[in-house]
């Protein structure tokens, strides 16, 4: 008996340990598939609520340079809660694409879930347009009335 002993040492610690038995083998493949499946619905359910639409979306309207020094920004706000105030950004630009003014701009409640809102934006050098940089839900305390 010690002789097949010594030999299956000496087998395992050339060739490696025996290989699983087949229901073993196809027990722990199922196990790993199921715990990958369960591991991609996992990742698509929080990519799905990170990425989701967002609950606020701000588009441009127009814009008008007023002056060297000043453009009107008109934008067009959509929330999924008119109630809440939401907070945009709005941009003046030179020809050569370079951002030379920002304004937040906060959205208060409305009745409706799309309002418009124009504001005017001083550069510190002339502009050529205006446009929408975005919108979000998370408002800035010092936008908002104390």
């Amino acid at each position: 008996m010690t002789e097949t002993s010594d030999s299956e040492t000496l087998m395992s610690s050339r060739y490696g340990r025996r290989p699983m038995a087949s229901a073993t083998r196809r027990r722990v493949t199922i196990a790993l598939t199921v715990l990958a499946v369960v591991a991609g619905v996992a990742v698509a359910v929080v990519g799905y609520r990170r990425f989701e639409s967002d609950a606020v979306e701000g588009k441009m309207a127009g814009y008008e340079v007023l002056d060297n020094k000043t453009v009107a920004v008109t934008i067009s706000v959509t929330r999924k809660d008119p109630a809440a105030p939401v907070v945009c950004i709005v941009r003046a630009r030179s020809k050569d694409g370079a951002e030379t003014g920002r304004r937040e701009i906060l959205v208060g409640p409305a009745q409706t879930p799309t309002v418009q809102v124009t504001a005017t934006v001083t550069t510190y050098k002339p502009s050529f347009m205006g446009d929408i940089y975005g919108c979000g839900t998370d408002v800035p305390g010092y936008l908002l009335a104390r």
